[in-house]
């Protein structure tokens, strides 16, 4: 069996964080949410096509040619013209049957186990908030459509994003029209595939959606089951409850609720509380309900509810706004 990890895009949604990596190599209890997909798929697949475009480099590096027992191949989506389009990029790779799946939101190995039991298969979960989703309709088990973020509510099934499809797929997209984003949709094509096949709907055991920072707090502390996890080479000096710390990293603060990626240091007598704070940044100060990017540097600093962006470089403030 194969698989097509769809990693292609920007993700604007999770900035900063995503303005010097992209939303597949964010980390959730120290590990990449790329990582963990693959490694639930691990024993599942034999091959991955990784369909990368934005910051495609730095997935190629940190992923390689193999993952544990899987191969890895990469196809390159040239213009981001949305998920039909990037699912079409795989297609010299495929030999028939595989799965189709999102390369920023975490699937479980039961999800993936699940979907390859037909033929043709849509996993969907059911949430509070489906407005933000694709909301799924169907018929005794059988898709019979997808609306995106329907202003009206039909129901709170939504489309997860993962897929068990064979290479029919393909030709279907390549008659599709660009929609109102003008974009390829893949949800389009998968409605034009259930108007001639029988398309399964399969209810998730484990799918961990992630569109914005906040989200990706969430991720982490359910697969850590708020325990912290600290990483190869830290020091903690300080104290940290309920969160994870990176690689290398120095805590001589207080560290709450948040992740801190790697080689970052939170200084004497500083406090992070439900923040993410990324690679390489400095605190040294107050952080609460942020999001501090890559080589942000705060020198006595209490930012409130904000993003601070990449090589910042803060000192004897007080932010509660986007800098």
């Amino acid at each position: 069996m194969q698989a097509v990890i769809l990693a292609a895009g920007k993700s604007t949604r999770t900035y900063p964080l995503t303005l010097t990596k992209p939303k597949p190599l964010l980390k959730a209890a120290n590990k990449t949410l790329l990582e963990h997909n693959l490694d639930n798929l691990n024993g599942i697949v034999s091959k991955a096509i990784l369909v990368v475009g934005y910051k495609k480099n730095l997935i190629k590096k940190h992923i390689g040619n193999k993952y544990k027992n899987i191969k890895i191949k990469y196809a390159e989506q040239k213009q981001h013209l949305g998920t039909g389009n990037a699912l079409l990029a795989a297609e010299k790779h495929i030999k028939n049957e595989f799965i189709s799946l999102y390369g920023d939101d975490i699937y479980s190995k039961a999800d993936f186990k699940s979907v390859l039991r037909n033929k043709y298969s849509i996993l969907t979960k059911k949430v509070e908030n489906p407005e933000i989703f694709g909301v799924v309709m169907e018929k005794n088990n059988i898709l019979t459509g997808i609306v995106e973020k329907p202003q009206r509510h039909i129901s709170n099934l939504v489309n997860t994003g993962l897929y068990k499809l064979d290479k029919k797929i393909f030709a279907i997209i390549r008659k599709l029209k660009k929609s109102k984003r003008d974009e390829y949709e893949l949800t389009d094509a998968m409605q034009n595939l259930a108007k001639e096949e029988n398309i399964y709907c399969v209810n998730s055991r484990g799918w961990i959606p992630i569109g914005y920072p906040s989200d990706l707090l969430k991720a982490d502390r359910i697969l850590r089951g708020n325990r912290n996890i600290i990483g190869k080479n830290s020091k903690i000096n300080g104290y940290v409850e309920n969160s994870s710390i990176g690689s290398s990293c120095i805590i001589s603060g207080i560290v709450k609720n948040s992740i801190v990626m790697d080689k970052t240091v939170i200084g004497n007598k500083s406090i992070v509380e439900n923040s993410v704070i990324g690679e390489n940044a400095h605190i040294s100060g107050k952080v609460t309900n942020s999001v501090i990017a890559d080589n942000a540097k705060l020198k006595n600093v209490v930012a409130k509810n904000c993003k601070i962006s990449p090589n910042k470089n803060i000192k004897n403030k007080t932010i509660g706004h986007d800098a």
